[in-house]
């Protein structure tokens, strides 16, 4: 049975691949910030997951949820780290604050909680997964998301960085397409708290300009890939994978009713 640490589980994706992961057998142990809420994803989870609080923005809180996430489990063998902030706003209005709060989460975090579980992984030669998006690296830039897509494309060089120096331990950037998560709690929430206004002016930029390529991903299927991913062979290198819907435009032939 693996022993995994899904950071950010408390809501929307975060939640629904840890409850996942859980379901398929695994030993989870479930990090956020909001006890009640992790609480709830572990009994959802069952028997076999485990709450535990943690601030991915403060260093000491990382390092002490990961231990006691070590002890739980009797050792980590995969991390999978969700935790993302996205506000909507135009960059001349992105000011140091909201870069710092942006950074803190889904770079910096990213970095203190992988360091902090490192021992960990490279004792067992494990495996981790961060979870970025079409705004990184991979997609074109979407207007009003410019914090968030500068954000994951760092989160994507970061992940490269921490595989050049430890390449015993399998380190996967994995884009996940749209995909709107379960309900309740597990539902993506990254929108809650955008401007109404600005969000009406953004949403035909990033359909004209290619920024939402596919369907909306069921997210069992996402729960699936990142199941793939963490029981692959150890000698099996993926240091990228992309996850979205099936492509939303029509065929690029037509059928011609020929056999």
């Amino acid at each position: 049975m693996s022993r995994t640490v899904v950071i950010g589980a408390s809501s929307g994706l975060g939640r629904c691949i840890g409850v996942g992961l859980a379901q398929r057998g695994a030993q989870v142990a479930l990090l956020a910030r909001r006890r009640e809420r992790i609480e709830a994803a572990a009994k959802e989870a069952g028997p076999s997951a485990t709450a535990i609080e943690c601030d991915v923005t403060d260093e000491a809180s990382c390092r002490a949820a990961i231990n006691q996430a070590a002890d739980a489990l009797g050792g980590i063998d995969h991390l999978v780290y969700t935790p993302a902030v996205g506000p909507l706003v135009r960059m001349v209005d992105t000011d140091a604050a909201t870069w710092r709060r942006v950074f803190d989460t889904n770079v910096i975090g990213a970095a203190l909680a992988t360091a902090a579980a490192m021992p960990h992984l490279s004792a067992s030669a494990g495996k981790a997964i961060y979870l970025s998006s079409d705004a990184g690296t991979f997609g074109p830039p979407w207007p009003g998301l410019g914090a968030y897509g500068v954000s994951k494309a760092a989160l994507e060089r970061l992940v490269e960085a921490w595989r050049a120096e430890h390449p015993d331990i399998g380190f996967t950037c994995l884009i996940v397409g749209e995909c709107p998560g379960g309900e309740g709690d597990a539902q993506t929430g990254m929108s809650v708290g955008w401007d109404p206004e600005l969000a009406k002016q953004a949403a035909p930029l990033w359909l004209s300009r290619g920024c939402m390529p596919g369907k909306l991903m069921p997210v069992e299927d996402l729960i699936e890939v990142v199941h793939t991913i963490l029981h692959t062979d150890a000698a099996t290198s993926m240091p990228l994978v992309v996850a979205r819907g099936g492509p939303a435009g029509s065929p690029a032939f037509a059928d011609s009713g020929q056999s």
